[in-house]
Protein backbone atom coordinates (compact mmCIF):
# COMPACT_ATOMS: atom_id res chain seq x y z
CA UNK A 1 0.00 0.00 0.00
CA UNK A 2 0.85 3.68 -0.01
CA UNK A 3 4.05 4.72 2.21
CA UNK A 4 2.83 6.00 5.52
CA UNK A 5 6.12 5.70 7.42
CA UNK A 6 6.13 9.46 7.93
CA UNK A 7 3.47 10.87 10.39
CA UNK A 8 1.13 13.58 10.23
CA UNK A 9 3.34 15.77 12.72
CA UNK A 10 6.29 15.48 9.58
CA UNK A 11 3.89 16.93 7.10
CA UNK A 12 2.45 19.43 9.23
CA UNK A 13 6.77 20.56 10.39
CA UNK A 14 7.44 21.26 6.99
CA UNK A 15 4.61 22.88 5.94
CA UNK A 16 5.31 25.18 8.60
CA UNK A 17 8.96 25.79 7.34
CA UNK A 18 7.94 25.89 3.20
CA UNK A 19 5.31 27.66 1.97
CA UNK A 20 2.97 25.23 -0.12
CA UNK A 21 2.89 23.20 -2.27
CA UNK A 22 6.10 21.42 -2.35
CA UNK A 23 7.24 17.75 -3.32
CA UNK A 24 8.87 16.39 0.32
CA UNK A 25 11.39 13.01 0.01
CA UNK A 26 12.53 11.26 2.64
CA UNK A 27 16.33 10.07 2.64
CA UNK A 28 16.35 7.51 5.12
CA UNK A 29 13.43 5.22 2.32
CA UNK A 30 15.48 6.26 -0.31
CA UNK A 31 18.65 4.89 1.21
CA UNK A 32 16.61 1.06 2.80
CA UNK A 33 15.60 0.98 -0.95
CA UNK A 34 18.82 1.53 -2.63
CA UNK A 35 20.25 -1.20 -0.16
CA UNK A 36 17.42 -3.63 -0.46
CA UNK A 37 17.78 -4.00 -4.15
CA UNK A 38 21.86 -4.38 -3.85
CA UNK A 39 21.23 -6.62 -1.07
CA UNK A 40 18.75 -8.57 -3.62
CA UNK A 41 21.05 -8.88 -6.30
CA UNK A 42 24.14 -9.39 -4.34
CA UNK A 43 24.66 -13.06 -5.59
CA UNK A 44 25.90 -11.64 -8.64
CA UNK A 45 29.13 -9.98 -8.42
CA UNK A 46 28.49 -7.92 -10.76
CA UNK A 47 25.73 -5.98 -10.30
CA UNK A 48 25.24 -1.86 -10.65
CA UNK A 49 21.92 -0.20 -10.73
CA UNK A 50 21.94 3.07 -12.44
CA UNK A 51 18.92 4.98 -11.26
CA UNK A 52 16.58 6.47 -13.88
CA UNK A 53 17.32 10.48 -13.65
CA UNK A 54 14.35 11.16 -15.26
CA UNK A 55 11.84 10.29 -12.34
CA UNK A 56 13.90 12.12 -9.83
CA UNK A 57 16.54 14.77 -11.44
CA UNK A 58 17.70 16.65 -8.23
CA UNK A 59 21.29 16.47 -7.55
CA UNK A 60 20.60 15.92 -3.70
CA UNK A 61 18.83 12.88 -4.97
CA UNK A 62 21.48 11.79 -6.85
CA UNK A 63 24.03 12.07 -4.71
CA UNK A 64 22.32 9.83 -2.22
CA UNK A 65 22.33 7.17 -5.34
CA UNK A 66 25.59 7.31 -5.79
CA UNK A 67 26.83 7.17 -1.98
CA UNK A 68 24.75 3.68 -2.43
CA UNK A 69 26.71 2.45 -4.85
CA UNK A 70 24.38 3.10 -7.67
CA UNK A 71 25.18 4.78 -11.10
CA UNK A 72 22.75 6.89 -13.44
CA UNK A 73 20.74 6.44 -16.50
CA UNK A 74 20.50 9.50 -18.43
CA UNK A 75 18.72 10.37 -21.78
CA UNK A 76 19.49 13.69 -22.76
CA UNK A 77 22.71 16.00 -22.77
CA UNK A 78 21.18 18.18 -19.35
CA UNK A 79 21.03 14.63 -17.14
CA UNK A 80 24.43 14.02 -18.51
CA UNK A 81 25.60 17.19 -17.10
CA UNK A 82 23.60 16.90 -14.22
CA UNK A 83 25.56 13.14 -13.57
CA UNK A 84 28.70 14.91 -14.18
CA UNK A 85 28.43 17.58 -12.10
CA UNK A 86 27.55 14.98 -8.95
CA UNK A 87 30.06 13.37 -9.62
CA UNK A 88 29.38 10.46 -11.82
CA UNK A 89 31.51 9.23 -14.69
CA UNK A 90 32.78 6.22 -16.57
CA UNK A 91 30.98 2.80 -17.20
CA UNK A 92 28.44 4.53 -13.86
CA UNK A 93 26.67 6.00 -16.21
CA UNK A 94 24.30 4.52 -18.72
CA UNK A 95 23.21 6.59 -21.45
CA UNK A 96 19.48 5.69 -23.45
CA UNK A 97 18.42 7.35 -25.55
CA UNK A 98 15.93 7.44 -28.90
CA UNK A 99 15.83 9.96 -31.94
CA UNK A 100 18.71 12.02 -29.92
CA UNK A 101 20.99 14.84 -31.61
CA UNK A 102 24.04 13.47 -32.85
CA UNK A 103 26.18 15.84 -30.51
CA UNK A 104 24.81 13.91 -27.12
CA UNK A 105 26.49 10.68 -28.21
CA UNK A 106 29.64 13.17 -28.63
CA UNK A 107 29.27 14.12 -24.52
CA UNK A 108 28.12 10.63 -23.98
CA UNK A 109 31.56 9.41 -25.06
CA UNK A 110 33.54 12.46 -24.02
CA UNK A 111 32.40 10.95 -19.90
CA UNK A 112 33.15 7.24 -20.94
CA UNK A 113 29.81 6.34 -20.61
CA UNK A 114 28.10 2.86 -21.84
CA UNK A 115 26.06 3.61 -25.02
CA UNK A 116 23.22 2.48 -25.39
CA UNK A 117 21.87 2.20 -28.99
CA UNK A 118 17.68 2.48 -29.33
CA UNK A 119 18.46 1.53 -33.19
CA UNK A 120 20.88 0.06 -36.08
CA UNK A 121 21.13 3.13 -38.22
CA UNK A 122 22.77 4.87 -34.42
CA UNK A 123 25.74 2.90 -35.22
CA UNK A 124 27.11 4.97 -37.96
CA UNK A 125 26.12 8.06 -36.10
CA UNK A 126 27.50 6.98 -32.90
CA UNK A 127 30.82 6.16 -34.92
CA UNK A 128 31.08 9.86 -36.13
CA UNK A 129 30.01 11.36 -33.18
CA UNK A 130 32.39 9.79 -30.21
CA UNK A 131 33.69 7.22 -31.78
CA UNK A 132 32.95 2.65 -31.09
CA UNK A 133 33.78 2.27 -27.88
CA UNK A 134 34.78 -1.84 -27.36
CA UNK A 135 31.52 -2.77 -25.22
CA UNK A 136 28.40 -0.83 -26.48
CA UNK A 137 25.00 -2.13 -25.79
CA UNK A 138 21.94 -2.66 -27.45
CA UNK A 139 18.49 -2.13 -26.84
CA UNK A 140 16.11 -4.91 -27.84
CA UNK A 141 12.39 -5.05 -28.88
CA UNK A 142 10.81 -8.74 -29.42
CA UNK A 143 7.83 -6.87 -31.09
CA UNK A 144 3.81 -8.27 -30.27
CA UNK A 145 2.61 -8.52 -26.98
CA UNK A 146 4.90 -9.54 -23.83
CA UNK A 147 2.55 -11.70 -21.42
CA UNK A 148 3.62 -13.18 -18.16
CA UNK A 149 1.08 -16.36 -18.01
CA UNK A 150 -2.14 -15.47 -19.32
CA UNK A 151 -1.93 -11.89 -18.59
CA UNK A 152 -0.52 -9.41 -20.86
CA UNK A 153 2.14 -7.32 -19.43
CA UNK A 154 2.84 -4.83 -22.47
CA UNK A 155 3.25 -4.26 -25.89
CA UNK A 156 6.42 -3.82 -27.16
CA UNK A 157 4.96 -3.89 -30.73
CA UNK A 158 3.81 -0.47 -30.23
CA UNK A 159 6.68 0.41 -28.30
CA UNK A 160 9.10 2.98 -30.64
CA UNK A 161 11.88 1.44 -28.65
CA UNK A 162 14.74 -1.09 -29.44
CA UNK A 163 15.28 -3.42 -32.39
CA UNK A 164 14.39 -6.82 -33.35
CA UNK A 165 16.55 -9.56 -33.20
CA UNK A 166 17.45 -9.92 -36.68
CA UNK A 167 18.49 -5.98 -36.76
CA UNK A 168 20.44 -6.74 -33.32
CA UNK A 169 22.79 -9.01 -35.46
CA UNK A 170 23.05 -6.93 -38.11
CA UNK A 171 24.14 -3.97 -36.01
CA UNK A 172 26.19 -6.48 -33.91
CA UNK A 173 28.45 -7.39 -36.97
CA UNK A 174 28.85 -3.55 -37.61
CA UNK A 175 30.03 -2.87 -34.10
CA UNK A 176 32.48 -5.62 -34.66
CA UNK A 177 33.94 -4.30 -37.93
CA UNK A 178 34.06 -0.88 -36.05
CA UNK A 179 35.97 -2.30 -32.87
CA UNK A 180 33.46 -3.16 -30.70
CA UNK A 181 34.57 -6.38 -28.57
CA UNK A 182 31.88 -6.82 -26.30
CA UNK A 183 28.03 -5.74 -26.31
CA UNK A 184 25.29 -5.97 -23.62
CA UNK A 185 21.28 -6.56 -24.02
CA UNK A 186 18.72 -3.64 -22.80
CA UNK A 187 15.14 -4.31 -23.12
CA UNK A 188 11.98 -2.82 -21.45
CA UNK A 189 9.26 -4.52 -22.26
CA UNK A 190 6.05 -3.88 -19.63
CA UNK A 191 5.53 -0.24 -17.07
CA UNK A 192 4.59 -0.41 -13.55
CA UNK A 193 4.20 -4.59 -13.25
CA UNK A 194 3.45 -5.75 -9.91
CA UNK A 195 4.31 -9.18 -10.86
CA UNK A 196 7.59 -10.22 -9.73
CA UNK A 197 8.30 -12.70 -12.34
CA UNK A 198 8.70 -10.24 -14.70
CA UNK A 199 12.45 -9.04 -14.14
CA UNK A 200 13.31 -12.98 -13.94
CA UNK A 201 11.06 -13.88 -17.34
CA UNK A 202 13.11 -10.83 -19.02
CA UNK A 203 16.48 -11.60 -17.76
CA UNK A 204 15.50 -15.58 -19.28
CA UNK A 205 14.91 -13.97 -22.58
CA UNK A 206 17.65 -11.36 -22.68
CA UNK A 207 20.35 -14.05 -21.68
CA UNK A 208 19.72 -16.50 -24.25
CA UNK A 209 19.42 -13.71 -26.93
CA UNK A 210 22.81 -12.87 -26.05
CA UNK A 211 24.29 -15.85 -26.18
CA UNK A 212 22.64 -17.05 -29.40
CA UNK A 213 24.29 -13.23 -30.72
CA UNK A 214 27.72 -13.97 -29.33
CA UNK A 215 28.17 -17.59 -30.50
CA UNK A 216 26.89 -16.13 -34.26
CA UNK A 217 29.15 -12.67 -33.94
CA UNK A 218 32.01 -13.81 -32.04
CA UNK A 219 31.65 -11.20 -29.62
CA UNK A 220 32.33 -11.14 -26.00
CA UNK A 221 28.69 -11.34 -23.91
CA UNK A 222 29.35 -8.54 -21.41
CA UNK A 223 25.80 -7.90 -19.34
CA UNK A 224 22.31 -7.46 -19.36
CA UNK A 225 20.46 -4.71 -18.82
CA UNK A 226 16.66 -5.58 -17.15
CA UNK A 227 15.80 -1.77 -17.32
CA UNK A 228 13.21 -0.41 -15.16
CA UNK A 229 9.50 -1.28 -15.18
CA UNK A 230 9.19 -2.68 -11.58
CA UNK A 231 6.14 -1.68 -10.32
CA UNK A 232 5.01 0.14 -6.46
CA UNK A 233 1.49 -0.07 -5.02
CA UNK A 234 -0.27 2.91 -5.53
CA UNK A 235 -3.31 1.77 -4.16
CA UNK A 236 -3.93 0.95 -0.37
CA UNK A 237 -5.52 -2.48 -1.61
CA UNK A 238 -2.52 -3.25 -3.32
CA UNK A 239 0.87 -5.09 -1.98
CA UNK A 240 4.40 -3.71 -2.36
CA UNK A 241 6.78 -5.82 -4.43
CA UNK A 242 8.76 -8.23 -2.48
CA UNK A 243 12.49 -7.06 -4.30
CA UNK A 244 13.98 -10.33 -2.58
CA UNK A 245 11.92 -12.21 -4.45
CA UNK A 246 12.44 -10.71 -7.63
CA UNK A 247 16.27 -11.05 -7.60
CA UNK A 248 16.24 -14.68 -6.37
CA UNK A 249 14.16 -15.08 -9.41
CA UNK A 250 16.71 -13.74 -11.39
CA UNK A 251 19.24 -15.80 -10.00
CA UNK A 252 17.54 -18.93 -10.34
CA UNK A 253 17.32 -17.91 -14.63
CA UNK A 254 21.08 -17.01 -14.47
CA UNK A 255 22.26 -20.30 -13.16
CA UNK A 256 20.15 -22.35 -15.67
CA UNK A 257 21.47 -20.23 -18.29
CA UNK A 258 24.52 -19.24 -17.88
CA UNK A 259 26.24 -21.67 -15.15
CA UNK A 260 29.55 -20.36 -16.07
CA UNK A 261 28.97 -16.42 -14.91
CA UNK A 262 30.91 -14.11 -16.87
CA UNK A 263 27.63 -11.94 -17.62
CA UNK A 264 26.62 -8.97 -15.43
CA UNK A 265 23.18 -7.65 -14.77
CA UNK A 266 22.19 -3.97 -14.28
CA UNK A 267 19.27 -2.47 -14.10
CA UNK A 268 17.53 1.20 -14.34
CA UNK A 269 14.74 1.86 -11.68
CA UNK A 270 13.50 5.16 -11.07
CA UNK A 271 9.51 4.90 -10.03
CA UNK A 272 10.18 1.15 -7.45
CA UNK A 273 13.53 3.41 -6.16
CA UNK A 274 11.98 6.88 -4.88
CA UNK A 275 8.30 6.45 -5.86
CA UNK A 276 7.19 5.73 -2.37
CA UNK A 277 9.47 7.83 -0.70
CA UNK A 278 8.23 11.39 -2.44
CA UNK A 279 4.68 13.13 -1.26
CA UNK A 280 3.28 16.33 -2.71
CA UNK A 281 1.86 18.49 0.32
CA UNK A 282 -0.59 21.05 -0.59
CA UNK A 283 -3.21 22.97 1.03
CA UNK A 284 -6.80 23.39 0.59
CA UNK A 285 -7.72 26.71 -0.51
CA UNK A 286 -11.00 26.62 -2.06
CA UNK A 287 -14.50 24.58 -1.61
CA UNK A 288 -17.11 24.38 -3.88
CA UNK A 289 -20.38 22.74 -3.91
CA UNK A 290 -22.33 22.58 -7.83
CA UNK A 291 -23.42 18.52 -9.15
CA UNK A 292 -20.65 17.62 -7.49
CA UNK A 293 -18.67 18.82 -4.41
CA UNK A 294 -15.02 20.58 -5.22
CA UNK A 295 -12.12 20.85 -3.04
CA UNK A 296 -9.34 23.12 -4.65
CA UNK A 297 -5.82 22.72 -3.55
CA UNK A 298 -2.99 25.59 -3.99
CA UNK A 299 -1.17 21.95 -5.92
CA UNK A 300 -1.84 21.39 -9.66
CA UNK A 301 -1.23 19.49 -12.63
CA UNK A 302 1.78 21.59 -12.73
CA UNK A 303 3.04 20.08 -10.05
CA UNK A 304 1.56 16.35 -10.77
CA UNK A 305 0.75 15.51 -14.01
CA UNK A 306 -0.20 11.92 -13.64
CA UNK A 307 -3.75 11.74 -12.66
CA UNK A 308 -4.33 14.33 -15.48
CA UNK A 309 -2.24 12.68 -18.49
CA UNK A 310 -2.93 8.83 -17.27
CA UNK A 311 -5.94 8.90 -15.11
CA UNK A 312 -3.53 7.67 -12.75
CA UNK A 313 -4.14 6.96 -9.12
CA UNK A 314 -2.39 8.85 -5.98
CA UNK A 315 -3.66 8.18 -2.75
CA UNK A 316 -4.64 11.06 -0.69
CA UNK A 317 -4.59 11.48 3.29
CA UNK A 318 -5.82 15.07 5.21
CA UNK A 319 -3.32 15.85 8.06
CA UNK A 320 -4.82 15.08 11.62
CA UNK A 321 -7.95 13.05 9.83
CA UNK A 322 -6.64 9.84 9.60
CA UNK A 323 -8.79 8.62 12.27
CA UNK A 324 -12.47 10.21 10.67
CA UNK A 325 -14.20 7.75 8.56
CA UNK A 326 -14.33 8.60 4.48
CA UNK A 327 -18.02 9.85 4.54
CA UNK A 328 -17.35 12.50 1.72
CA UNK A 329 -16.88 12.16 -1.61
CA UNK A 330 -15.16 14.79 -3.45
CA UNK A 331 -13.53 15.78 -6.56
CA UNK A 332 -9.88 17.30 -5.60
CA UNK A 333 -8.59 19.86 -8.28
CA UNK A 334 -6.06 22.67 -8.73
CA UNK A 335 -6.55 25.48 -10.67
CA UNK A 336 -5.51 24.99 -13.92
CA UNK A 337 -7.99 26.02 -16.99
CA UNK A 338 -8.17 22.48 -17.78
CA UNK A 339 -11.17 19.90 -16.80
CA UNK A 340 -8.78 16.89 -15.99
CA UNK A 341 -6.29 18.89 -13.89
CA UNK A 342 -7.89 16.69 -11.01
CA UNK A 343 -5.71 14.81 -8.47
CA UNK A 344 -8.79 12.34 -7.21
CA UNK A 345 -12.74 12.10 -8.70
CA UNK A 346 -15.30 11.55 -6.50
CA UNK A 347 -13.05 10.01 -3.68
CA UNK A 348 -14.20 9.41 -0.65
CA UNK A 349 -12.70 10.98 2.37
CA UNK A 350 -13.17 12.69 5.90
CA UNK A 351 -14.77 16.27 5.74
CA UNK A 352 -12.37 18.79 4.66
CA UNK A 353 -12.24 22.54 5.77
CA UNK A 354 -10.15 25.07 4.20
CA UNK A 355 -7.28 25.12 5.21
CA UNK A 356 -6.79 21.58 5.68
CA UNK A 357 -3.08 20.28 4.59
CA UNK A 358 -3.53 17.16 2.15
CA UNK A 359 -0.77 15.02 1.23
CA UNK A 360 -0.48 12.90 -1.93
CA UNK A 361 1.23 9.77 -1.90
CA UNK A 362 4.06 8.25 -4.18
CA UNK A 363 4.88 11.20 -5.68
CA UNK A 364 8.77 10.17 -5.61
CA UNK A 365 9.58 9.82 -9.10
CA UNK A 366 7.47 11.11 -12.06
CA UNK A 367 6.10 13.87 -9.90
CA UNK A 368 8.36 16.74 -9.84
CA UNK A 369 9.86 15.75 -13.10
CA UNK A 370 7.42 15.93 -15.20
CA UNK A 371 6.17 19.45 -14.24
CA UNK A 372 5.59 22.01 -16.80
CA UNK A 373 4.63 25.92 -16.94
CA UNK A 374 0.92 25.53 -18.44
CA UNK A 375 -1.13 28.54 -17.72
CA UNK A 376 2.06 30.56 -16.66
CA UNK A 377 2.18 28.56 -13.04
CA UNK A 378 5.29 28.18 -11.76
CA UNK A 379 6.48 24.41 -10.13
CA UNK A 380 7.24 23.69 -6.57
CA UNK A 381 10.03 23.81 -4.91
CA UNK A 382 11.73 20.10 -3.78
CA UNK A 383 12.34 19.60 0.07
CA UNK A 384 14.33 16.59 1.48
CA UNK A 385 13.31 15.58 5.11
CA UNK A 386 17.31 14.08 6.18
CA UNK A 387 18.09 10.77 8.40
CA UNK A 388 18.69 13.34 11.30
CA UNK A 389 14.73 14.49 10.92
CA UNK A 390 15.78 17.97 10.09
CA UNK A 391 14.59 19.15 6.80
CA UNK A 392 17.02 20.74 3.79
CA UNK A 393 15.55 22.81 0.40
CA UNK A 394 17.14 21.20 -2.28
CA UNK A 395 14.76 23.04 -5.11
CA UNK A 396 13.97 26.40 -4.48
CA UNK A 397 10.06 26.73 -5.46
CA UNK A 398 10.09 29.16 -9.22
CA UNK A 399 9.10 32.42 -9.47
CA UNK A 400 8.44 35.03 -11.98
CA UNK A 401 11.69 35.51 -12.77
CA UNK A 402 12.14 32.66 -13.58
CA UNK A 403 9.26 32.27 -16.12
CA UNK A 404 10.66 35.38 -17.78
CA UNK A 405 13.65 34.79 -17.86
CA UNK A 406 13.74 33.09 -21.45
CA UNK A 407 11.23 35.59 -22.79
CA UNK A 408 12.00 38.69 -24.58
CA UNK A 409 10.17 41.61 -22.15
CA UNK A 410 10.60 45.16 -21.61
CA UNK A 411 13.84 45.39 -19.51
CA UNK A 412 12.42 48.20 -17.52
CA UNK A 413 9.62 46.52 -16.52
CA UNK A 414 9.64 45.47 -13.09
CA UNK A 415 8.92 41.24 -12.07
Amino acid sequence: MPNFTLADSVFEAAASRFPTPFHLYDEASIRQRARALNQAFSWCSDFREYFAVKALPNPAILRIMGEEGCGLDCSSSTELTLAEICGFSGERIMFSANAMPPEEYDQASALGAIINLDDASDVDLLASHGGVPECVCLRYNPGGDFSIGNTIMGNPGEAKYGMPADQLEAALGRLQGLGAKRFGLHAFLSSNTMAETYYPQLAGILLRLGKDLAEKTGLGFAFINLSGGVGIPYRPEEAPIDISRVGEGVRKVYQEICPEGGVAIKSELGRWMTGPCGWLVTRVVHEKKTHRDYIGVDACAVHLMRPAMYGAYHHITVCDKGDLPGDHVYDVTGCLCENNDKFAIQRPLPEIEIGDLLVIHDTGAHGFAMGYNYNGRLRSAEVLRREDGDFQLIRRAETPKDYFATLDIDPGMKI
